[in-house]
């Protein structure tokens, strides 16, 4: 049953059925929560008052069923609901006509949000409710803006603060641009190529529209299409037709001296550690070898290793060598013995190959 509502959802909007429930559990908690607390530090009676109004419950929706649009940011939640509170009630006194106060109260709520930067559509519903919201409302005066917009604006950030953290999402939102490896001020190596911030944001500026996502979000994501694709057209080749097959390899049990031997002997840097089954049991380097003469190869080896299969398509290696996480990984059998190693040379001639093919193919057509 679950998995039919869950088909069905899924048919009319673009999210996972458990976003759902957090959404729905948020919004419950959210407004329970903003009204037991205003009632604590105001008193009286959370609904009549009041100190709930409507469009809390529009703000609601966007604090936690979408917490990374930038319409849902902290700033323009309470900027924007204290801005057009503001507006209402200076309307809702000086303009008589009420058809025509309620219009500029909307309109220039709009105008104003728009401006500093704090735009949140539930905005004009508070702007309407200090015009029409009767004498409850009128009889407020600025107070309103206050108490209750103010405080339940800001009570409802607060809340959707903590929902958002417990149940594992950003909130206020932020995306955290990818770290060098290095701790170097050069962007990671796969942002080095294709599309530039520039050429997003002229993007933006032709397509000539408002969008309820955030640039950053949007480069995250165009990225992340990038690299799907890249899979999918490399997904046909395996690791096991790339990989070198005689691989120089050091013994756990050889001394670090006869190691660093090997490894010039060969013009290698690094090495696979096997042991007596051929087993994967680390990574030896010239620094740590040489730190460690005098004792066996395994007191300097590094068993931190990446291991794949013959069968493991090379997309699955793109973001762990092109990263600088890994210079190489090895490929091992169902028991762990080696076969063969995939290095960065490896993986960049067969991305060199599979380009020119692709071109002479484009060509051709």
């Amino acid at each position: 049953m679950i998995s039919r509502i869950e088909a069905a959802l899924r048919r009319g909007t673009p999210v996972r059925f458990g976003d759902v429930w957090r959404a729905g559990l948020g919004g419950l908690l959210g407004i329970a929560v903003t009204g037991a607390l205003a009632r604590m530090f105001v008193g009286g009676d959370a609904l009549a008052e009041p100190l709930l109004v409507a469009p809390l419950g529009a703000s609601a929706v966007l604090l936690f069923a979408v917490p990374a649009s930038p319409l849902t940011q902290p700033r323009a939640v309470i900027g924007g609901s204290i801005l057009s509170a503001l507006v209402g009630v200076t309307c809702a006194m000086f303009v008589p006509e009420p058809l025509l106060a309620a219009s500029l109260a909307v309109a220039v709520s709009i105008a104003l949000m728009s401006l500093l930067g704090c735009l949140h559509p539930p905005g004009g519903a508070v702007a309407l409710t200090a015009v029409i919201g009767g004498a409850s409302v009128t009889d407020l005066g600025y107070g309103f803006v206050f108490v209750p917009v103010g405080l339940g604006a800001v009570l409802l950030v607060a809340s959707a603060v903590v929902f958002n953290t417990l149940v594992g999402r950003s909130y206020p939102h932020r995306v955290k641009p990818p770290a060098s490896p290095h701790a170097t001020a050069d962007p990671v190596p796969d942002e080095r190529i294709g599309y530039r911030p520039a050429d997003l944001d002229k993007a933006l500026a032709q397509y000539g529209e408002l969008l309820d996502v955030s640039r950053e979000d949007l480069d995250a994501l165009f990225r992340q299409v990038e690299l799907q694709t890249h899979k999918r057209i490399h997904s046909q080749i395996l690791c096991g037709e790339i990989m070198s097959r005689d691989v120089i390899t050091l013994d756990a049990h050889q001394s670090a001296e006869s190691a660093l031997a090997f490894l010039r002997q060969h013009d290698l840097r690094t090495a696979p550690v096997i042991d007596a089954e051929r087993r994967v049991v680390g990574m030896a380097r010239r620094a740590e070898l040489q730190a460690a003469r005098g004792r066996l190869v395994e007191a300097a080896l590094d068993p931190f290793v990446h291991r794949v299969r013959e069968k493991t398509p090379i997309e699955a290696l793109l973001p762990l060598l092109s990263s600088g996480a890994a210079h190489e990984a090895m490929v091992v059998d169902e028991q762990r013995v080696l076969v063969g190693i995939i290095t960065q040379t490896d993986l960049i001639a067969v991305l060199y190959r599979a380009h020119i093919v692709e071109a002479v193919v484009a060509g051709g057509d």
